[in-house]
């Protein structure tokens, strides 16, 4: 690939960027997005939590992911465009140093002219080099054309190198992070077969990709039964053990399945979480706790035909006994809340990433309206402390 649309985007970025995001006060009902979207990190209006809204550099933004790094930086991953699935849609980097209170403007990282580069991944490998996926598909041709890149950064995420194509089997796609596992790499993955979210899912299956050699060649295990249940994200209990969460096609209910060597999985049954057809993310605490990032809100109850709901209400689950009970519940975002709205605006609030820092904080990063993305930071008794809108209350407390 040619190098130079990469970082001729990326120079164009770092030239627009001071234009857009001006400093801003602290946040009041009148202010928009734009205004509030400096990077700094202030205090929520959630007493307990701090929150931010990372610098636009384009119109549209979305599924952000999350690494924590040793040293404490916090790197943020996501795609920016004028819309998904257009030409020209990029992957984009931010980063909140350790001790600083303000999101770096965001760099450009992928970029292909003619197609739409979605669903950043990243990971950080044994060795402590940072691989960064993505999807990438034909701009206005949806995912069955999809592919997967890699790009890696040997210096904490400061350079990268220039994305090569990794998947080639078209309709590949994917959105969670990596785990290991006996030093072998389990990454889930999908096959979107389907035209749109809501068409032949049954087609949508997860797929998981094993490793044993660093990422170099890569063997498939079929998850059995997934037909609609996508986005699987995959987290260890123990060295043994390993639990799945799915997105449904079907808006009903977030699915769970468990492995003990990555590679064969039980069947996906449903939890009592609800789903929309929209991404989720868990993870494992320090404590051993489970925490669940998930929109409160579902299309029905039964699994019928693929539809979706709601994205309007965002919440956050607690769970200490390996996710077959969640007593705790909080929301993060419940529903027209300021920034005020600009005309046309969507209350969409969706597609979270949770991850612990090394100093014990939960962060949350997730598409605010699709024009940003909005970064939260709180601590886990923080989510006991709080309550919902959403469909599901939280299971009776031990």
């Amino acid at each position: 690939m040619n190098l130079k649309p990469v970082f001729t985007l990326a120079i164009a970025v770092l030239l627009v960027v001071p234009f857009i995001v001006a400093e801003a006060p602290s946040s009041n009902d009148s202010e928009t997005v734009y205004e509030m979207a400096d990077g700094v990190v202030r205090a929520s209006r959630f007493p307990g939590a701090e929150e931010a809204y990372l610098p636009i550099i384009e119109n549209s933004n979305h599924a952000a992911n999350l690494l924590s790094l040793p040293n404490g930086d916090l790197l943020c991953f996501w795609f920016t465009g004028t819309w998904e699935g257009k030409s020209g849609v990029s992957i984009a980097m931010s980063r909140l140093n350790h001790g600083s209170d303000r999101w770096t403007l965001p760099v450009v990282l992928s970029n292909h002219p003619g197609y739409s580069d979605q669903n950043p991944v990243p990971f950080l490998a044994p060795d402590g080099r940072i691989w960064l996926f993505h999807t990438s598909q034909k701009a206005k041709k949806g995912q069955t054309t999809a592919v997967v890149y890699e790009l890696t950064s040997d210096d904490q995420g400061h350079t990268w190198t220039t994305p090569k194509l990794l998947f080639s089997e078209r309709g590949s796609f994917i959105r969670q992070h990596l785990v290991t596992l006996d030093h072998e790499w389990i990454f889930p993955t999908y096959r979107s077969a389907s035209p749109g979210i809501t068409q032949n899912a049954q087609n949508d299956i997860s797929i998981v990709k094993t490793s044993t050699d660093g990422g170099s060649t890569w063997a498939d295990c079929e998850v059995p039964n997934s037909g609609g249940l996508v986005q699987m994200d995959i987290i260890k209990l123990r060295t043994d053990s390993l639990v799945a969460f799915f997105r449904s096609r079907y808006a009903d209910w977030i699915y769970r399945s468990q492995s003990k060597d990555g590679c064969h999985w039980s069947a996906p049954v449903p939890t009592q979480l609800p789903n929309n057809n929209a991404s989720i993310q868990a993870a494992r605490l320090a404590d051993g706790h489970l925490v669940m990032a998930f929109n409160n809100t579902q299309a029905g109850t039964t699994r019928e035909n693929p539809r979706t709901a709601s994205r309007k209400i965002l919440s956050v689950a607690l769970s200490t006994d390996n996710g077959k009970t969640w007593p705790w519940v909080r929301d993060l975002q419940s529903g027209d809340e300021p920034p005020t709205f600009r005309p046309g605006e969507d209350a969409e609030y969706a597609y979270p990433s949770v991850v612990q820092s090394p100093d014990g904080s939960i962060r949350v990063a997730f598409t605010f309206r699709r024009e940003t993305i909005k970064y939260m930071t709180f601590q886990e008794d923080w989510i006991k402390d709080g309550s919902t809108d959403g469909v599901f209350k939280g299971d009776p407390r031990p």
